[in-house]
Formats: C-alpha cells, structure tokens, sequence
C-alpha cells in the first residue's frame, strides 16, 4: 500500500510538471527561435541598406561590417548586386530564396528544417535603390549556439523535474508511512491475534476511520479473551465435579464387589467398574481436548530434538514391559532442527501418538520415530508394526469418539488423534495418516521451522 500511495504522488507531480513544464520549455524555445530570427534579419537589411547605396564608401562600410560580424559571429556574410559598387564578399547560390528576394524584393528565411531547425539559419533580404532591386544580402548564421542554449533550457528543466520527483518521492514515503501507520498497527494486532496473544491491542491513532475499526478490534479482542478465560475456568470446574464423583463411585463399586459371595452379583459389579473406568478415560479425553480448544498461546521456538528425547524416555519402560523396542533415527539427532509451537502442546502430540502406537503394536514390535526438513517445515513421522488402517478408517480417524479396530487398541476413547489434530492445527501444521513401508500406520505430523534455535 505504502508504494501504491508513493507512486500515485509521484505521478500525480510528473503529470503537473508535464503540464505546466514542458508548455513553458516550448513557449521559450519559439521565443529563443524568435529573437535569433528578428537580430539576424535586422542585421541583414542593415547590410542590404548599405548594399543598396551603390557608392564606393557604402560597399567599403559594407566589406568592414560584414568583416566584423563575421569575426565576432563566425557566421558567413554573402551578397550579391547589380550595381556599379560590387563589395568584396562571397556571393549566394542561385537558389529559390535568392530568386525571390530579386525578383519579388522580399525577405526570406530559412531554418533549415520544420522541426525546430536546422544546422544553419539561411535569411536572405532584398537591397534595394529608389524601389529598385540592385541585389541581395544572405546571412548563414550557425545553429549551434541555438542548440546548446536549447539543450540547456530543456536540460535545466529535466533536472529540476528529476529533482522534484525525488523530493515528492520522499515526501509521499513520509506521508504514505505516517497514513498507514494506523493500518500497520492493527495488522501487527491481528498477527499477534493469530499467534495467540489475544492481550495485544491497537493503539487509536490516526483517521476517524481507523480510529473507529481500533477501537471495534480492541473490544472484540477483549470479548475473546473474557469468553476464553470463562471457558478455561469452566474446563478447570468441570474437571474437578466430574472427576470427583467418577472416583467415589468406582470406589463405592469396589466396597461392594469386596462384600458381595454372589458370584452373579460380583460379575454385575465388576461390569459396572469396567464402565465407570471407560467413562472417566472418556471425561480425562473430553478435559484435554477442551484445553486444547481453549487454551490460545503464542508459538515460540522448540528444541524438536530435546521433547521428542524426554517423551521417548517416558514410553520406553511401558514398551520394555511389552518387549516394543522405539528407535529414534533421522536428522534430529544431528542438525537439532527448532519448530514453532505452543509450549506443552508437542508433549501432548507425542503422547497421544506413542500411546495409541504402542497400544497397537504387537509384543516384540518396532515404533520408529523419525524426522526431517523438508524447507521451511520440519516433518515428524512415527511408524508402528499395527495392522494399519484402511483408507475409509483413515478419513474418519481425526473424528471425535471413532475408534478402529486395533490389536490393543479398542478400549481408547477415541478422542487421541482429534486431540492431536487440534493442537499440531493450532501452531500452524499439518497432520496426516499413510500407510508405513513395512506394514502398519505412519503418522506424519509437519510444522513450521524455526531459524532461531529452540532451548
């Protein structure tokens, strides 16, 4: 916008320069044509007057003059007559101008050329006796003086315009920075918006008008930030009143099932049990997929290497236990790559996918996790032994509450991937299922890199 504007300035001074500048330069450059014409003229019926005398002392007047203006001008002086006085000068071709001063005893000029002119002004003029043409005098006056003076005027004013371009240039930079200075804050408002930071406001400067839209943002920025708090304190509510009574009763099923000899009655209860544990694995999925969807903080640079190291030293005493061996290859190891995310979300992410990969992998299996860039992304892949999904169980695994049909895995909540989704969404990636080349299911989850290092 800010060169939009910088350019409308200087087209608008071009477009008045042109208009007023270059008439001017034209009006002056007839003028300069003008005045050369009216000296040269004058001189030459001077001479033709003296030419016209036909005495001794008038052709000698006439021979020093010519002498004269020639040394100061270094124009050439001819002349041509029929009287009994002929002066010592060059005489003019017979051309169409001559013929016409003598016959017709009119003046003539000639530039040379009608664009402008030409090398050399050419002014022929009659000399005259009594009413009678006796001859001609012809000035040759060089252009070249005309042309520098010409090529001054119109270089002076070329300059000047150049001069006045660049000042409106920087003038208009001033002002389009200064009208757009209120655009670029609610812009940089909005871009803190979009990395989570919902406190940022815009100041109110500049036009009524943006004047009016920061002030609009500024309160929709708190209306969102006061619905979002509400909702992180309603999530924190919920978590304690559903958790607590879920607790109670499977403990009050557990006194039950101690006390009960009915063998019927024990397996009732223990049924009751299984359900109220799959019920408070549903309300602790439902809790974190709810943070996820409320909680908005900025991204800021991660070490990848150091979360995936931490979440694979978690995992692997539970992989021990099945005989799973989690091999860490790929060029984290090495280039240490950082990415853009919110603090605490890629934990989740790695969680949630060992867990639902280790669930899934059969004992004495393999879990590959892998990385590398791919230019401004940093990929992360995590590959299991499973039986894999189809590609209609893979359209519907990012679905809240879907389950598939895993080895292990079918006690799940089905709330993992949709959690997983929500938050590698939030810091600006990409997460997609494909089938891992040795069989199984890879998750290949993309995020943005970092060019600052993550610690």
């Amino acid at each position: 916008m800010i060169k939009q504007l910088i350019r409308s300035y200087v087209l608008l001074v071009a477009v008045a320069i042109l208009l007023f500048t270059v008439p001017v330069a034209f009006t002056l450059t007839a003028q300069l044509r003008g005045d050369t014409e009216v000296s040269i003229e004058r001189e030459a019926t001077t001479m033709a007057l003296l030419l016209g005398n036909g005495d001794t002392a008038s052709c000698q007047a006439l021979e020093e003059m010519a002498r004269a203006y020639a040394e100061e001008t270094e124009d050439e002086v001819q002349a041509t007559t029929t009287a009994r006085c002929a002066p010592a000068l060059p005489r003019p071709e017979r051309d169409a101008a001559l013929a016409r001063a003598l016959e017709q005893g009119r003046p003539t000029t000639d530039w040379g050329s009608d664009f402008i002119w030409g090398r050399d002004l050419v002014i022929t003029v009659p000399a005259k006796d009594d009413g009678q043409v006796v001859g001609a005098v012809r000035i040759v006056y060089s252009t070249s003086g005309l042309t520098h003076r010409l090529w001054t005027i119109w270089g002076f004013r070329a300059g000047l315009a150049v001069a006045v371009l660049g000042v409106a240039a920087l003038i208009g930079a001033v002002v389009a920075r200064r009208i757009t200075r209120p655009l670029r804050q609610l812009n940089d408002m909005a871009s803190k918006f979009s990395d989570g930071d919902l406190t940022a406001r815009s100041p109110v400067t500049g036009p009524q008008e943006t004047q009016t839209l920061a002030r609009t943002l500024n309160q929709a920025g708190e209306r969102l930030d006061t619905l979002i708090a509400s909702q992180r304190i309603f999530v924190a509510d919920a978590s304690h009143q559903l958790r607590t009574p879920l607790t109670a009763l499977r403990l009050s099923l557990d006194n039950i099932a101690d006390g009960v000899d009915d063998e019927f009655v024990r397996e009732d209860v223990e049924q009751a049990t299984a359900e109220v544990v799959r019920m408070s694995r549903l309300v602790n999925g439902l809790l974190v997929l709810a943070r996820a969807e409320a909680k908005v903080t900025a991204a800021e640079p991660l070490s990848l290497t150091d979360i995936v190291a931490e979440r694979l030293s978690v995992w692997r005493p539970a992989a021990d236990e099945r005989g799973v061996t989690i091999a860490l290859r790929g060029s984290v190891v090495d280039d240490r790559p950082s990415v853009l995310a919110s603090p605490g979300h890629l934990d989740q992410v790695l969680d949630n996918v060992l867990s639902n990969a280790l669930e899934v992998s059969p004992d004495g299996g393999e879990i590959t996790v892998r990385t590398h860039a791919e230019g401004d992304r940093v990929v992360l892949s995590v590959l299991d032994d499973g039986p894999g999904m189809s590609d209609a169980e893979k359209s519907r695994a990012f679905d809240r509450f879907w389950r598939g049909q895993g080895l292990t895995g079918r006690s799940g909540s089905g709330l993992g991937l949709a959690v997983v989704k929500q938050l590698v969404t939030d810091d600006g990636g990409t997460v997609t299922l494909t089938d891992a080349p040795g069989g199984g299911l890879s998750v290949r989850i993309s995020l943005r890199a970092s060019r600052t290092s993550g610690g």
